[in-house]
């Protein structure tokens, strides 16, 4: 049960995140959905203690609504900033599970908000830094420091090209070297579930970018060769709780 007497909002208050969650379970309310999202997300970077503990009422919103689904998923995308909410957020696992296999059965029916989708049901699976990084591979830009020789690399996936380079201020991308995809079956891990889930909803130009973002680079500044995912995740992920 939840105390929301100690469920403070980002305005402070205790007492409206409730009153607008009762009033949008008895109808869809543009403006107050919208209060709701500015009380518990700040800056869309962090999620207050009331967010958590909305969760499990947002939860059972979410089949029928697509403001609620948004929602909270977003409030997962930020369950590993610092929130005070970690008991509630381990009281709600069972919704959370649930909210799993919703994200997966909207994935199916190829929604246009696919990748929103996709993104809320990594940070379900507790991939919290690909669930807020993650892009289409239309116009994605990776960089991170060489394993080697710590130069900066910028990592290229989209229309224009797969590559890495050094980007040069007043020249652009240069010394471009051809990304390394990895083999549909030789993935492994994270990277092989979420190629398996964007194969099966006939996402292929996501699937391609995870073969390539979980494939291998090469330095241009000294030839080492190494896996881009790693590195990436070692110089980005957040330390969790």
């Amino acid at each position: 049960m939840v105390n929301w007497a100690q469920m403070y909002d980002w305005h402070s208050d205790v007492d409206r995140v409730p009153e607008l969650l009762d009033r949008l379970e008895h109808g869809d309310e543009d403006e107050a959905w919208t209060e709701l999202g500015r009380r518990l997300i700040l800056e869309h970077d962090l999620v207050s203690p009331a967010g958590i503990a909305a969760l499990p009422r947002l939860v059972r919103l979410a089949s029928g609504s697509t403001k609620a689904r948004h929602l909270a998923g977003e409030i997962m995308e930020r369950a590993a900033v610092h929130h005070g909410g970690d008991e509630l957020l381990a009281d709600s696992a069972d919704a959370i599970a649930e909210f799993g296999i919703l994200l997966d059965r909207h994935l199916q029916s190829r929604p246009a908000d696919y990748l929103v989708t996709f993104r809320a049901l990594l940070a379900v699976q507790e991939q919290y830094h690909w669930a807020n990084v993650l892009g289409d591979f239309t116009d994605d830009f990776y960089d991170l420091p060489c394993p080697h020789c710590a130069t900066q690399v910028t990592i290229a996936i989209g229309d224009y090209g797969r590559y890495s380079a050094i980007r040069d201020w007043n020249l652009g991308d240069v010394d471009r070297r051809d990304l390394r995809p990895t083999p549909d079956d030789e993935l492994a891990g994270v990277g092989r579930w979420m190629h398996e889930v964007a194969v099966r909803d006939g996402e292929f130009g996501l699937a391609e970018g995870i073969s390539h973002i979980f494939g291998k680079a090469e330095c241009p500044r000294c030839a080492s060769v190494f896996t881009i995912a790693d590195e990436y995740e070692a110089a980005n992920c957040p330390v969790l709780r």
